[in-house]
């Protein structure tokens, strides 16, 4: 049988949150893990951006990661996940369009001219501090369980506080902090960050998640 190929790279969160979605709805696919400064030719041939993650299923290309997390779920959602999916979509909007900007300004100032990363990282916060008063409320971000929202937007906060461990770990927002923690020592993201060696054409193919 021929699986769903999913293009991924551990590290990256984008690919995290695909990841997630695709083991919480227990859809086997094939990983392919591609390491970004030597990419395979069958994936820019799928994908001419060359960006992770990729879905491939027959003729369907998905190239976002939140179609991908969508493709997954709404074949099977055990802990329905895509309830309340207009309020986790806005937040998602928020983190993709909002708050990951100044990650990225904050994580990588060089690549931004006239950019000050202590002001991006200012933003950032406001952001991170909205959602803990959020979770502050019932344990999530829309509630008291796991939705959509927060397995898309928890990756994106480890990114985050991965930048300055000391400086995040003094930051006034212990909810969201409880909540990052939770997120990195669940079952479902141990589960998703295995290692993978980089794939080639004619390797053997590796079933995700039952490989995980």
């Amino acid at each position: 049988m021929n699986l769903p190929i999913l293009y991924s790279f551990r590290r990256c969160p984008y690919a995290m949150r695909a990841r997630l979605a695709i083991a919480e709805a227990g859809v086997t696919v094939e990983l392919r893990e591609v390491v970004l400064r030597d990419k395979p030719a069958a994936f820019l041939e799928a994908s001419p951006k060359g960006t992770v993650p990729v879905l491939v299923d027959g003729e369907q290309v998905l190239e976002e990661s939140l179609d991908i997390m969508l493709w997954a779920l709404r074949q099977a959602d055990p802990q329905n996940w895509l309830a309340d999916e207009a309020a986790s979509l806005a937040l998602i909007d928020q983190n993709d369009t909002v708050f990951k900007p100044d990650l990225d300004r904050t994580k990588y100032p060089s690549r931004y001219p006239n950019n000050d990363p202590i002001q991006a990282r200012e933003r950032a916060s406001g952001v991170l501090m909205e959602w803990n008063a959020r979770i502050a409320a019932n344990g999530f971000l829309l509630g008291s369980r796991q939705h959509l929202a927060d397995a898309a937007i928890a990756p994106f906060v480890r990114q985050f506080a991965h930048i300055d461990h000391d400086w995040f770990a003094a930051q006034n927002w212990p909810h969201l902090a409880k909540w990052l923690e939770r997120f990195l020592q669940s079952a479902s993201f141990q589960g998703i960050m295995s290692k993978f060696t980089q794939w080639h054409e004619g390797d053997p193919v590796i079933p995700f998640p039952e490989a995980a």
